[in-house]
């Protein structure tokens, strides 16, 4: 089978090196369309810096704007946020996948949860817990906990029946059914979907951190815009990705671990 073929995967090494030249290729137009002097340049600095000054600036954005501290603040409040929808969603969500009558009840919450808005929390979460650190971690709570609870249904759902039915036959009672047979075969299928789900959490912080914020990387980029700081926007921008893409790594790398009889999805 070529690489070609429809629907294909490529070997892992081969991903790999397509990946890594994806990004090369990507760095050599942005490095063609800045480079010279500003006059001539087929981009204006303000509005594309070069490779060069995006690079040449991290210094700054260091040790005079406060990116570890903004990246500390950040990660703790995403933390807190989406670990408060894990200890109520992953509950209710296996109970609901259980048994169907409570997710009769609670899946209009869940649908009208999942498809409103984002930013229209912003509001609701500053009138009932302030413009504090409290405002941000129920921000991501209340944003992330729909998803959170759907997917723990569906996984626990998705359990074929015949395992039931056997644990049923052997005389499990409907508690053991629920523990040692539908959360243990649902479990790697909601630790991928939490996986998953952190990088929405991750993403929706930055609209928090709009608000009455001292450090953050939501704060460090709305500064950097009011500043006029474009390579500093472009280089928190990388920032983010790297962290996003670092800590998807390490929750593979555990998740491999805790269910190495289910092949993850990279």
């Amino acid at each position: 089978m070529g690489l070609f073929e429809l629907r294909a995967s490529p070997p892992r090494t081969v991903r790999y090196l397509l990946g890594a030249g994806g990004l090369a290729l990507l760095l050599l137009v942005w490095w063609l369309v800045t480079i010279g002097p500003v006059e001539t340049r087929l981009v204006s600095p303000v509005v594309l810096p070069s490779p060069g000054e995006v690079f040449g600036s991290f210094g700054s954005l260091l040790n005079e704007r406060g990116l570890v501290q903004s990246i500390a603040a950040t990660l703790k409040r995403v933390l807190l946020g989406f670990g408060l929808a894990i200890l109520v969603g992953v509950p209710f969500g296996i109970a609901a996948g259980s048994w169907r009558v409570f997710e009769a009840t609670g899946a209009p919450l869940a649908l009208f949860g999942r498809n409103l808005p984002v930013a229209a929390l912003i509001p609701l979460t500053i009138l009932w817990f302030g413009i504090d650190e409290a405002q941000k971690v129920m921000f991501i709570f209340i944003a992330c906990v729909p998803f959170v609870y759907s997917d723990a249904v569906r996984a626990i759902a998705s359990v074929p029946d015949r395992y039931v039915e056997t644990a049923e036959t052997l005389g499990a009672s409907r508690w053991q059914i629920m523990t040692k047979v539908l959360v243990a075969l649902a479990l790697p299928d909601i630790y991928n979907s939490l996986r998953h789900l952190f990088g929405m959490a991750f993403g929706y912080i930055m609209l928090a951190e709009l608000i009455n914020a001292s450090y953050g990387l939501g704060y460090l980029l709305m500064t950097s815009q009011r500043r006029g700081l474009s390579e500093h926007i472009i280089l928190i921008l990388m920032v983010i990705g790297l962290l996003a893409f670092a800590i998807d790594r390490l929750l593979y790398f555990f998740q491999r671990g805790l269910f190495p009889y289910r092949p993850a999805d990279e």
